[in-house]
């Protein structure tokens, strides 16, 4: 219920920020800028796309010997645009995961570990998106010179190049990263007994089974059987394994309502409050996506409207 829910609310997010880029479908005007002239010498449509003039199927017939456009059946152009929705709303479905993880929730959710449902949510979408994503090129540009010497293949190369440094950093943080992250302090302590920099408390995060445990004033709580910390976070807002003492006094409760659970020990501070290595790579993956993100669909945006 809880992927459902992050799914839903990925659509939701993605939905908005993509709103003010869907308009509707017209001709790339790759062919226009050749030519210098208008859409309406090739296109019925003075707007562009749709049935051609004499000018346009001559100029098309032009284009397929030289390799710069590939004709499909009508059973084709119907396959494609099947392909091309499968495509676009898993973009959807990933883009939104990114923005919603990034900016609502900050990847300090992630930080003590990846949650299975977004991590699945976001290798099926992966794999979709590339298989797609090949069939779609293949469809659109017929020869590898197209792809380099047309405006539209140098920008898809650009598009597919930063597909695939997402794919990377998702590969660097799944099997490498993501592992270093998941490792905690084993057991759950005795009341009283525990000695926690804020390090080793974000550990104990109430997923997977692991303990709840709340640090304020110094003292460290654990939340683990209050049905208002299930899965390790309170109203969707605060999570177990931190240090809440600053969020207490801009909650409309204060730290009586905490004084009722176990203390299992003391919040102790360190000087040197620096990160580990893999956890400031996952800080520095995680907002580089959020940058390609922007990127790929600046791309998108520069094939529409510029």
């Amino acid at each position: 219920m809880k992927s459902a829910h992050m799914i839903g609310k990925a659509l939701i997010t993605a939905f908005i920020f993509l709103l003010p880029f869907i308009s509707t479908s017209y001709a790339t005007v790759d062919y226009a800028r050749q030519t210098g002239n208008a859409c309406s010498v090739c296109h019925v449509d003075p707007a562009g796309g749709g049935p051609l003039t004499r000018t346009g199927i001559n100029f098309r017939e032009t284009l397929k010997q030289k390799g710069l456009y590939r004709p499909l059946t009508p059973v084709q152009r119907f396959v494609r645009f099947i392909i091309g929705f499968l495509h676009l709303f898993t973009a959807i479905v990933w883009f939104g995961a990114i923005l919603y993880v990034h900016i609502l929730l900050k990847p300090a959710y992630a930080a003590r570990g990846l949650p299975r449902g977004e991590l699945m949510v976001g290798w099926i979408s992966i794999i979709i998106m590339g298989v797609t994503g090949t069939l779609l090129t293949i469809s659109k540009v017929p020869t590898f010179h197209a792809l380099f010497h047309t405006r539209f293949g140098i920008l898809l190369s650009i598009k597919i190049g930063l597909y695939l440094i997402m794919v990377i950093t998702a590969a660097v943080v799944t099997f490498i990263i993501g592992p270093k992250l998941k490792r905690r302090v084993p057991g759950k302590v005795s009341e009283g007994t525990q000695r926690l920099t804020p390090d080793e408390l974000q550990h104990f995060d109430g997923k997977e089974g692991r303990p709840a445990y709340v640090a304020a004033q110094g003292k460290i709580y654990d939340l683990s059987d209050s049905r208002l910390w299930r899965g390790g976070a309170h109203v969707r807002k605060h999570l177990a394994g931190a240090d809440l003492t600053d969020a207490i006094k801009k909650a409309p409760h204060g730290i009586e309502k905490l004084e009722g659970f176990p203390v299992v020990g003391e919040l102790v501070l360190t000087k040197d409050r620096k990160r580990p290595a893999h956890q400031r790579v996952f800080y520095f993956m995680a907002y580089m996506n959020l940058v390609l993100v922007f990127l790929i669909v600046l791309i998108v945006a520069l094939w529409r409207w510029w």
